[in-house]
């Protein structure tokens, strides 16, 4: 058994060192204490229930050392079930959670700290930029929730951040990127067995919370709920409803960025990972009602909208794509692309979600995440099946995407989803909801990172912060 006061004592000298190395650093550059293999990394979670709770449950082998939560009687529903028992998956963490330091704002754990290696960010989406670049210019490795960020500028910031701190090992929880099925989709893609392809389609049943809907009268928020602290950067307070927190909130638009944000990192993600087709260069979405007092956007602030609409079908071209021009459309809603003609009826599309792109050569089909893909079209298993493995498995698949970032930051694995990966898809993803604000199609010069045929949608890149918590 190691002795823990000699083990606090190596960690308390690195931390002195790491510290010092910082203050001689460059600018903007953050130093992160170097991680054997033999050590467990100190681990922090903000937004410790929900998602939270289902990340956190793959790294109990870790040492989680402090937690922040604006709602600690939330969290302890993470622990047991519909009918109040105990869930013993969860038991691990609970006894983690009681164990370790307890925050209600997170910027103060990360100012008071000095044990953390690592943080875990699983709050609703209009915090993740503000938590991960606080976090990382404390020097400290961090684990994104998808989106990545609310806004195309967010997105920039942290990857400029990551760049300049390339010690820091950064991590987007889009876990299909782990996935052996959608890492051999990618490989059967850019292996040819489809041939050259020109048109891809993903489609969602989300959005499962609401949407196409208007705001809710506020009511009294629960005792243990901090609200001020929930609203954290959002520009307007309409005061607390539960359709907001704790789950609901992905669908309203100060807080969240619809379905495109929520599983946009797990459906596009292959196409754009295969195909490698760059940012796009015009985006148009047309959509059902926004939820409120509009039907567009039309410049209104988002307390006369509130929600996002209910269905939406984005189209993304791809001009600059590495084998040609592209064209992408999402559905989401329920809605979905038709069948091709040539699409066996054994076939069909799962109304849960998928990805179905359409080759020279045939047709490749698959799941949410990357599972599950089919080959339709004369020869494409021959093909396939002389396509080599060629890009790494992750340990654990899908399921090991959490740990993936644990032993990256020990050195002992490859990071999956790096920022460097993650903020173009989340770059691409995003741009469908400003194309949605838009109401109209958009050009886009992904090189400059701005939208040149309607000068004023640039303001739909960034976004307003409320006072003492800009980014």
């Amino acid at each position: 058994m190691t002795d823990t006061r000699t083990s606090l004592t190596r960690r308390d000298w690195m931390r002195g060192a790491a510290a010092t190395a910082g203050l001689l650093a460059a600018p903007g550059q953050a130093s992160a204490r170097r991680i054997a293999p033999s050590d467990r990394v100190n681990v922090a979670i903000i937004g410790a229930g929900g998602m939270g709770a289902q990340n956190m449950t793959k790294l109990t082998g870790e040492n989680i050392v402090a937690v922040a939560d604006v709602d600690f009687g939330y969290v302890a529903k993470a622990f047991v079930d519909d009918k109040g028992l105990a869930r013993p998956e969860r038991q691990l963490l609970k006894q983690a959670y009681d164990r370790a330091a307890k925050f209600a704002d997170y910027r103060r754990m990360l100012d008071s700290r000095k044990d953390i290696d690592a943080v875990v960010i699983a709050t609703p989406d209009h915090h993740h930029a503000i938590a991960a670049k606080t976090a990382m210019e404390h020097g400290l490795h961090v684990y994104v929730q998808k989106p990545l960020t609310y806004t195309v500028r967010e997105g920039r910031k942290l990857l400029d951040l990551a760049r300049r701190n390339p010690k820091l090992v950064t991590q987007m929880g889009n876990q299909g990127h782990s996935g052996d099925d959608g890492r051999r989709v990618v490989e059967l893609i850019r292996g040819g067995v489809i041939g050259r392809v020109r048109e891809v389609h993903a489609w969602t049943n989300r959005p499962v919370w609401p949407q196409g809907e208007a705001r809710p009268a506020a009511v009294p928020k629960p005792a243990a709920l901090d609200w001020d602290l929930w609203l954290g950067p959002a520009a307007v307070d309409w005061g607390y409803n539960p359709d907001y927190a704790h789950f609901n909130w992905r669908g309203w638009v100060p807080f969240g960025i619809g379905s495109l944000g929520d599983m946009g990192a797990h459906l596009i993600d292959f196409p754009v990972w295969a195909l490698e087709p760059g940012l796009p260069t015009r985006i148009e979405t047309r959509h059902s009602r926004w939820g409120g007092d509009a039907d567009i956007w039309d410049g209104k602030p988002p307390a006369d909208l509130g929600s996002y609409p209910l269905a939406n079908i984005t189209t993304y071209q791809f001009g600059h794509a590495k084998g040609g021009p592209i064209t992408m459309t999402w559905y989401d809603g329920g809605l979905m692309p038709p069948t091709p003609a040539a699409m066996p009826a054994t076939a069909r599309m799962n109304p849960d979600g998928g990805v179905l792109y359409i080759g020279e050569r045939g047709m490749l089909m698959h799941d949410t995440y990357g599972e599950k893909p089919v080959l339709v079209g004369e020869g494409t298993a021959a093909r396939a099946a002389a396509v080599p493995v060629s890009l790494a498995r992750v340990q654990g698949g899908r399921e090991g995407h959490e740990m993936n970032w644990i032993r990256a930051i020990r050195g002992e694995e490859a990071i999956s989803s790096p920022f460097a990966v993650a903020v173009p898809l989340n770059e691409t993803m995003i741009l469908g909801m400003v194309a949605m604000r838009a109401d109209q199609p958009i050009e886009y010069d992904g090189a400059a990172g701005q939208i040149t045929n309607l000068a004023d949608a640039n303001r739909f890149l960034d976004r307003e912060y409320r006072e003492g918590w800009a980014l």
